[in-house]
């Protein structure tokens, strides 16, 4: 790292020392929130971050110029990277890419001390990249971003979403995005690839927009959906990422990606952006998905049921 020893910081972080270079370097500067807060925001959230992260391919949204500035969406890992930050090489179309792996807390708290604000992750882990385990309905409001309206959707979308994958016989965890909706992600088996997986959640979602054609869609053109809320489910592809559990957004506020209990849906406080990284520490007393079904299921069974719903519908 540069930086000279008056211009750095020290974090212990399991078996190393992290060196964190400019440690008062604002990155929020309408928050006046410093990369050292950042790093002290992922140490704190690593006992329930690194497991939604260990083995999984990182893309790394850095602000070195704080949010202000223009981002780096990098997926290679520096050569300067510490040899014990994990990489997983893995192909693209005409190469390959070595990203970095977050498998502990010094990994986590390094990647924030680069200036990476948001961790973006694969929904398959390195072993075996095509098969994924998780699937990704992500759900924002209608209309333009920045509007401020529309989350009441939003939340009754999330209803509807997981009221369908219980008739598939799947669990459905959720997590506010910390930007201006919500994720519902189902745990998969990894038996599945990409492209079995993308069918199956395009067809739930076609189903959902069928039975509710008024408020629901899977119309791509922004100019077709005619107010309507959009079922996204883009994400599930080979090499896209989601925002990972627990993530600081490059937002001003720096608000927090966070996992929530369905019950939560009817909390009248909730909100895209509710927790932020000044006020996380509310969170971190109870994980809402210790308490869920977390473990991958098959999507042979939940695709002959949705095949019959999507005939009786």
């Amino acid at each position: 790292m540069s930086g000279t020893p008056t211009d750095a910081r020290k974090v212990r972080a399991g078996r190393h020392t992290v060196e964190i270079s400019r440690p008062e370097k604002v990155l929020f500067p309408d928050d006046g929130i410093t990369k050292s807060d950042l790093v002290d925001h992922y140490h704190a959230v690593s006992s329930l971050m690194v497991p939604q992260l260990r083995d999984r391919p990182l893309m790394m949204e850095r602000h070195p110029d704080g949010i202000g500035g223009k981002p780096l969406m990098q997926k290679n890992a520096p050569d300067y990277f510490p040899e014990w930050v994990r990489r997983a090489v893995l192909p693209k179309e005409g190469g390959k890419v070595t990203h970095p792996v977050c498998d502990d807390t010094a990994t986590l708290v390094y990647l924030a001390g680069q200036a990476c604000v948001t961790p973006h992750r694969w929904l398959s882990r390195a072993d075996r990249p095509d098969h994924p385990d998780r699937l990704v309905f992500d759900l924002d409001p209608p209309g333009e971003p920045g509007s401020g309206s529309g989350f009441e959707e939003v939340r009754w979308t999330a209803r509807r979403v997981c009221g369908l994958l219980g008739e598939l016989g799947l669990p459905g965890l959720l997590m506010t995005t910390g930007s201006r909706g919500l994720h519902v992600v189902v745990p998969l088996d990894r038996r599945a690839d990409f492209d079995t997986v993308r069918a199956f959640a395009r067809d739930a979602a076609d189903l959902l927009a069928a039975r509710h054609p008024d408020r629901l869609t899977t119309e791509m053109r922004k100019d077709q959906r005619g107010g309507r809320l959009y079922l996204d489910t883009q994400r599930n592809a080979y090499a896209q990422t989601a925002v990972a559990p627990y993530a600081v957004r490059a937002r001003p506020g720096a608000p927090v990606a966070a996992p929530i209990d369905a019950t939560e849906l009817d909390d009248p406080a909730l909100a895209p952006d509710r927790w932020t990284l000044r006020t996380f520490d509310e969170r971190l007393t109870d994980d809402p998905w210790a308490h869920a079904d977390t473990r991958g299921r098959s999507l042979r069974t939940a695709r002959r049921r949705l095949t019959r719903l999507s005939g009786s519908d």
